[in-house]
Formats: C-alpha cells, sequence, structure tokens
C-alpha cells in the first residue's frame, strides 16, 4: 500500500513537472500557447516523434506525441476527445451526411443518399412515414377506448380490413381513398418541387393561407398549426428531432 501511494505521488509531480514545461511552440516564425489540462485520474501518455528521446510515460490508450525541436510544430491528442455520434459507435458515416439532417446519425449502409436530390426526397418520405406510424398507434388506441367503454361497436385494429360497411362497399372505399389521397400526394409534390407555390391564391378553394407551409415537408396555417408551435422553423431543431424520434 505504501509503495502504491509512493508511486502515484510520484506520478502527480511528473505531471505537474510536464505541465509547466509544454509551453510556445514555434511554426514558421509564429508562436502558438498551448495549454494541456491534465487529470491524474484519466491515464494518457507523451511520445517524442524523435526515436532518440526516451518516452515519459509507457502508452495505454490515448497519448500527446511531441514532435523533436528541429520540427518546430505541436500535436496534441486529447484522452477524453468529443466525436459525432454514430448509429454504430466508431463508424466513419459517410460524407453526404454530415450531420446537418435532422436526426443524422450516418446511417445510409446502402449509399441511398448519394444523389442529393434523392437524399431531400428520403427526408419527405421519412416525415410522412413517421407522421402515418403516429397517426396510425393515435387510431388503434382511440378505437380501442371506443369500444372497450362500450361508447362504439368498433371491430379490434387488426380486424378492421374485414368489416363490411354499409354505407358503401371496399370497392368504392378504395376509389374514394385513391381520389383522396392522390390529390393531396400531388400537392405535396408539387409543392416539394417548387416551395410555396400551392399557397398561391387559386390553388386551393380560396384556403391557401390556411395551409401556407413554413417549408417543404411543414405545413403551417390555422388548420395545420392551430397552436402555432414551432413558428421559426429554420430553429426548430428540437422539434423536427422529436418528431422522428417518435415516429
Amino acid at each position: 500500500y505504501r509503495k502504491s501511494k509512493e508511486n502515484k505521488e510520484r506520478t502527480k509531480k511528473q505531471i505537474k513537472r510536464i505541465t509547466r514545461r509544454i509551453t510556445v511552440a514555434t511554426a514558421k516564425g509564429e508562436q502558438r500557447s498551448m495549454a494541456v489540462s491534465i487529470s491524474a485520474a484519466t491515464p494518457f501518455h507523451l511520445h517524442p516523434s524523435s526515436s532518440s528521446h526516451t518516452p515519459l510515460f509507457n502508452p495505454t490508450n490515448q497519448f500527446v506525441r511531441l514532435r523533436s525541436p528541429s520540427r518546430p510544430s505541436l500535436l496534441i491528442a486529447h484522452a477524453q476527445s468529443e466525436h459525432r455520434q454514430t448509429w454504430l459507435p466508431g463508424l466513419d458515416p459517410p460524407p453526404y451526411l454530415d450531420g446537418t439532417l435532422v436526426g443524422d446519425f450516418g446511417f445510409d449502409p446502402l449509399g441511398l443518399g448519394e444523389d442529393p436530390d434523392s437524399l431531400k426526397w428520403y427526408v419527405q418520405a421519412e416525415l410522412v412515414h413517421c407522421r402515418f406510424a403516429m397517426l396510425g398507434v393515435a387510431g388503434v388506441l382511440l378505437t380501442d377506448l371506443l369500444r372497450v367503454t362500450g361508447i362504439s361497436e368498433l371491430p379490434v385494429w387488426y380486424n378492421a380490413g374485414a368489416v363490411e360497411y354499409g354505407f358503401a362497399n371496399k370497392r368504392t372505399l378504395f376509389i374514394v381513398q385513391l381520389l383522396l389521397m392522390g390529390f393531396v400526394e400531388t400537392k405535396r409534390y408539387m409543392d416539394f418541387k417548387s416551395p410555396g407555390s400551392q399557397a398561391q391564391e387559386g390553388t386551393f378553394f380560396g384556403l391557401e393561407a390556411a395551409f401556407e407551409g413554413l417549408e417543404p415537408g411543414y405545413p403551417g396555417g390555422p388548420l395545420l398549426n392551430p397552436l402555432g408551435i414551432a413558428k421559426d422553423v429554420k430553429n426548430a431543431h428540437d422539434w423536427k428531432l422529436k418528431e422522428i424520434k417518435n415516429g
């Protein structure tokens, strides 16, 4: 125990002495002062780049490399460095996923987003899929609540497709759904290709102002954003990330 304590004290003294000696490095006549904060609890090690010097410590996991005096540059690698979070730790993300997109953790093993135009469309597709997923969960919970409370005799969600409705047959419902969804999706695609074009007067029965979008994929107005959440959509990163995670 006493020997271990002496070694620890000796190591602390060496670290303090080295800290005082690391001062100024000169690169092409320019002086740069560099401060290195060293903690005795964090193992790091110094190695001179010249083989004529003896390493001050034996390496374990990280190091600080000092070049010989003949080379006036100084390279310092910190033991605790901050790295960008990726879906697989230690994996370098592709260059086109630079972290600027919301929820970007570098996941694209098939390289689908290499084309910039395709990547923009995939972003919109992800938004729509997330929103449909959240609506689906809300629909399941709401219909189950109405059924178990006796308010309505709605079927269980996984049996809903087999139910025959009296007001229309399945073929009619399918055609109506194609028309309505096709109209909405067409307008969404047109707004994606030409942002703001679907909010111009005369494009939707005089209700254009009520559907005016904030940016492609983020509709606004009193109908689609009645609470006025994230009106400054350019700085609404947290809201966008929550939507994707919830989806």
